[in-house]
């Protein structure tokens, strides 16, 4: 009996699994072997088949893969994971979290930074999310709703920040939707504020009402805030960004120690004229003629970890101009910044490697105006900066208003403190509050009857409106208890220096600013304080310190020196009360701290304070 004839389907099959591998394989070994057709050019413009005397590359060969021109394999691991996924995409997977109640990979983890949530293991058990709070200006009902929150879902207590922020923490991964979703509801945003992002944007706590401000800054900074959250093209740049709005007045923002920093100033008509009259032609040779009044000063490149301030720039521009220079700015830096390299990817770096004038004119390209250029002593002085200005009673420049400024210890709040706060500001002001860089706030518009009512009910719970030399200007980071990369309990051991200062009476003639960091990422600026402390590990496993004296920003701008490395933590109490103690008995008359520090070498002062 015949066979039946075989019939083969026309129709293509799959490739199976070890025709898969083979080809995979193939074509790698093809890769791997480097051949391709060379089409190039010769130095007379001739098409040349080989590489011998062509005086370009291989024309025809595939274009590397880049990410903001930085080829792939050059990129560090975190402008990969951006290039993979954009992590304002994470939602899903934020869900997916959320459900399986799943802590997340590194990968992950630095995503969700995007979102505000800090993983804090080993430090603790569970999230941190950090908020965006524009111009530092807070409400009564907003303050009440995240008291609620923090008593919910997290450890029952806040962090005021550094950057006149607020951070939440100890939330279980199933509760981060509720968290940001809660966060939503009170008209309130934590998008982008971790990781390569730009951070909460200050502005002088007293914009508004302060009776020497030279400008309301709030405006500003708030549309920077909303410009930022609607653009995604500013998110993920090279490295974190920080941006201030300082009013000119006697309260410090901290502004030189930002990326950018516009500080409020006065010009005159008669210095307008001066510099811009025939033989006085501006610097840079570009500047329409300007207003007489209120307008901008710009500082760039402050990273005070990496002991650099802000520098003027020589820019003047008006306060029309200023969220779009910002912007222009910050998207310079995102298509330059350095991103193979993140000890280097600070908008300094990029400043040191292009100079100042390169940086502004590619951000003049991106502006329908052109950037004036005006020495500083065109402008009218600013008002000098006064140490702890914003504690206590202050008159504004609304007749029969004050604001009241809160000392909050080393920035905590527990989540009644919160509430109590929150109802004293509406009962008292206006239901308004403003956060501090200095890690405390200000209730404004109380009025002259309820101001020593309020006194009184602030420091019933906890807070202080009055302070020794050193109680307004001491600052903690979170340290070893919420950080995994801090080397020391900086909040525990920043109270009780200064309750070992009370006790033993210490006092001087004039205020300081004591400062503890517990890693070199600097959140709490050590290398700006008066006294600094930087956390160490020492060799025998305890906490410890090195620290720093001489340091200080705005009119006492500099870099505090090293005097003593690896300082136990128990023993900081007692060398700060010596250097202290030392300072009073050997200055000169009316002499500063700081100028006190500055005036003796380091090994001078070694040796006084050794004794």
């Amino acid at each position: 009996m015949a066979s039946e004839p075989v019939i083969t389907s026309s129709v293509p099959q799959p490739f199976t699994a070890a025709q898969k591998e083979y080809l995979a394989g193939f074509m790698a070994g093809v890769g791997a072997s480097g051949w391709q057709p060379f089409i190039g050019h010769t130095a007379a413009g001739q098409i040349t088949a080989t590489p011998d005397g062509a005086a370009t590359p291989n024309l025809a060969a595939p274009a590397a893969e880049t990410f903001f021109n930085t080829p792939l394999s050059d990129l560090g691991k975190e402008e990969r994971w951006k290039h993979d996924e954009n992590p304002l995409d994470a939602w899903d997977r934020l869900l997916k979290h959320a459900d399986e109640n799943k802590i997340p990979d590194p990968e992950h983890t630095y995503r969700f930074k995007f979102f505000g949530l800090f993983h804090a293991a080993p430090a603790q058990d569970g999230f941190m999310l950090r908020l965006r709070i524009p111009a530092c200006e807070l409400t009564a009902a907003q303050l009440h709703g995240l008291a609620d929150l923090a008593s919910d879902l997290g450890g029952g207590y806040a962090h005021i920040t550094t950057r006149g922020n607020l951070q939440i923490r100890e939330f279980k991964p199933r509760d981060i939707i509720n968290v940001l979703t809660r966060v939503q509801e009170l008209g309130l945003t934590s998008r982008g504020a971790g990781a390569d992002n730009i951070r909460n944007i200050t502005s002088s706590p007293d914009s508004g009402f302060a009776p020497d401000e030279v400008l309301d800054v709030r405006p500003y900074a708030k549309a920077l805030h909303h410009y930022i959250l609607n653009h995604r093209d500013l998110y993920g740049l090279p490295r974190k960004f920080n941006v201030a709005f300082d009013n000119g007045g006697s309260l410090s923002v901290a502004a030189d120690t930002n990326d950018i920093g516009f500080i409020a100033v006065r010009v005159s008509q008669a210095s307008l004229a001066k510099f811009q009259a025939p033989g006085s032609k501006p610097e840079g040779g570009n500047s329409p003629a300007l207003e007489s009044g209120a307008c901008f000063r710009v500082q760039l490149g402050g990273i005070t970890g990496h002991k650099d301030f802000a520098r003027d720039t020589g820019l003047l521009i008006t306060p029309a101009e200023a969220v779009a220079a910002a912007v222009a700015m910050i998207r310079v830096f995102n298509e330059n910044g350095c991103r193979t390299d993140r000890k280097k990817a600070r908008l300094k770096y990029l400043l040191e490697k292009w100079g100042v004038e390169k940086f502004l004119a590619e951000t003049e390209k991106k502006l329908a105006f052109p950037l004036t250029r005006l020495p500083l002593e065109a402008c009218e002085p600013r008002r000098p900066v006064e140490k702890h200005a914003w504690l206590g009673a202050r008159r504004q420049a609304q007749r029969g208003l004050n604001s009241l400024g809160v000392g909050v210890p080393v920035g905590r709040m527990s989540a009644r403190q919160m509430h109590a706060l929150a109802d004293l500001a509406a009962n008292y002001g206006t239901g308004e509050l403003r956060l501090t860089v200095w890690q405390n706030l200000l209730i404004p518009h109380v009025t002259d009857a309820f101001l020593p009512t309020l006194m009184r009910s602030v420091q019933r719970l906890g807070f202080f409106t009055a302070a020794s030399f050193a109680a307004g200007g001491i600052i903690a980071c979170t340290g070893n208890r919420g950080c995994k990369y801090a080397a020391a309990d900086t909040k525990a051991h920043a109270l009780a220096l200064l309750k070992h200062l009370e006790g033993r009476r210490v006092t001087i003639g004039a205020p300081v600013n004591l400062h503890f960091t517990g890693c070199p990422h600097s959140c709490a600026q050590h290398y700006c304080g008066d006294v600094g402390f930087v956390g160490a590990k020492l060799a025998d496993g305890t906490e410890g310190y090195h620290v720093v004296l001489g340091g200080g920003m705005d009119h006492e701008q500099g870099i505090a020196r090293e005097l003593f490395k690896g300082v136990r933590a128990s023993e900081v109490n007692t060398l700060v009360e010596r250097v202290l103690v030392t300072y009073e008995a050997k200055k000169n008359r009316g002499e500063t701290f700081v100028q006190w520090t500055r005036r003796h070498s380091v090994k001078e002062l070694q040796e006084m304070l050794s004794t």
